[in-house]
């Protein structure tokens, strides 16, 4: 029998499967790190060789793993352990961990034999992006330090039991979001905040491709099809423990290694790309947290069975009075990347490393009114972002992408996946940190005399 999967097998499961969960993933049953008792972090000491365990080792995991290996000799550390469901990415990545080190890590078939090894330090996660916040939550509850890819979280309640379990643990913990360790950034945040910039306004931020096969698996979907059928992957166990704490849904090799497109294990566009892009608005204005969100999307072209929308695009507006618009497709790429800060007073351009005076000062020269001159933006220091947190481990600083940074841009991927999903408008309180579908607009208007 052909080991090729066909689109009408594949529609097919989907079908059974019912239709696309709508908003909020709310659980069969609460997730089990939600109980487990928290342990303490302790501290290494200097000349303390740290042991490291890898969780999810699939593409983008096996990169991540790659920097890990550049800077462990040097830094006294050292990858003990490989944690897949599947006996393929776990090999392929014990194999790196064997020619970069000389050692031979112990193959774990899930994190229940990954936490019986009782000298593990720390541990990088990357599995999918559903399963980011509860996989660290897990960890630093067993007193670990932990790397976490980006997303942290696209569900609220996710990204709150991960935060606040990190806050009782004392763990080191940085998140994949990479910006946060380029300098550009930094400087342009530094720019900001000096006040030279004036008032942000507004922020423009896209991402868009023309790719068909973005974060389609053909290969691997098929193999894993072909280790269903010869038994050599155990699909009723690997599929319960991989879904943690999201509804039952049948099973597909599609669902599992193509997550980007099917809710509720990815949402896509806003977890893959806008996630790393809104990170930087909490950090570059001081304002963490959107108040208000709206979104629209749809599967307008690539019609292959996905769940999640090949078109994105999110409005929110903060607290301090500036709105933000996101979109992202992977139909037509005109307009690459781009990020986009306005003031009255010009334009900051994160694409081009420029400020400029474009669109600033204004015209009838009210005060306070002025047009910037053209710099660059003036760069900080950049470092490695794994190496950050690999030296924060030694020294117990906080990383650049500390949990705060990571909770921030959770909150605002889950209020525009909400918004999309429901068709509503969505609210958040920062007092009460409370997700609200509906509501009066939240933009203060003057209540000064005419």
């Amino acid at each position: 029998m052909s080991s090729q999967i066909s689109r009408r097998q594949f529609v097919a499961g989907v079908a059974s499967s019912g239709a696309m969960m709508a908003a909020g993933c709310a659980a069969n049953t609460k997730p089990k790190v939600a109980m487990m008792p928290t342990k303490q972090v302790k501290p290494r000491g200097a000349n303390e060789r740290v042991r490291v365990g890898f969780v999810g080792p699939g593409g983008r995991g096996r990169g991540i793993l790659g920097e890990f290996l550049k800077e462990a000799k040097g830094l006294n550390m050292e990858m003990v352990a490989i944690c897949d469901l599947w006996h393929r990415p776990r090999e392929k990545a014990a194999g790196m961990v064997t020619r970069a080190m000389r050692n031979k890590p112990k193959l774990c078939r899930n994190t229940d034999e990954l936490y019986e090894m009782k000298d593990l330090d720390a541990v990088i996660i990357a599995t999918p992006d559903f399963a980011h916040a509860l996989h660290c939550a897990e960890a630093v509850k067993r007193g670990l330090d932990v790397y976490i890819e980006k997303p942290l979280a696209d569900v609220l309640e996710d990204a709150q039991i991960c935060r606040q379990a990190v806050k009782d643990s004392g763990a080191i913990v940085q998140v994949g979001t990479q910006r946060r360790s380029d300098g550009k950034y930094a400087g342009a945040a530094e720019f900001i905040k000096s006040g030279q910039f004036g008032k942000v306004i507004k922020v423009e931020m896209h991402w868009n491709v023309n790719q068909s096969k973005r974060w389609r698996r053909a290969g691997d979907c098929n193999a894993m099809a072909e280790d269903v059928r010869n038994k050599t992957f155990n699909v009723a166990d690997a599929w319960k423990r991989y879904r943690l704490n999201r509804p039952d849904d049948e099973f597909h090799p599609r669902k599992y290694l193509e997550f980007r497109l099917f809710w509720p294990y990815s949402c896509g566009l806003p977890d893959q790309w806008m996630s790393h892009q809104i990170d930087t608005v909490g950090w570059l204005t001081g304002d963490p947290y959107p108040i208000s969100a709206v979104a629209s999307g749809g599967i307008y072209q690539w019609k292959d069975g996905r769940r999640n929308p090949d078109t994105f695009t999110t409005i929110l507006e903060y607290p301090s009075g500036f709105q933000v618009t996101w979109h992202g497709r992977q139909t037509n790429s005109a307009g690459g990347t781009r990020e986009i800060y306005l003031s009255n007073w010009g334009t900051l351009d994160l694409g081009s490393g420029t400020i400029t005076g474009d669109g600033g000062g204004d015209s009838h020269k009210s005060a306070g009114s002025k047009r910037l001159e053209k710099m660059a933006i003036p760069k900080a220091p950049s470092v490695g972002h794994m190496q950050n947190w690999m030296t924060c481990v030694r020294s117990r600083k906080q990383p650049n992408a500390h949990i705060e940074a990571g909770y921030a841009h959770a909150v605002a991927v889950a209020m525009a996946v909400q918004a999309l999903h429901t068709g509503k408008r969505i609210t958040f309180d920062p007092k009460t940190h409370e997700i609200r579908e509906g509501g009066q607009p939240t933009y203060a208007f003057s209540s000064a005399s005419l």
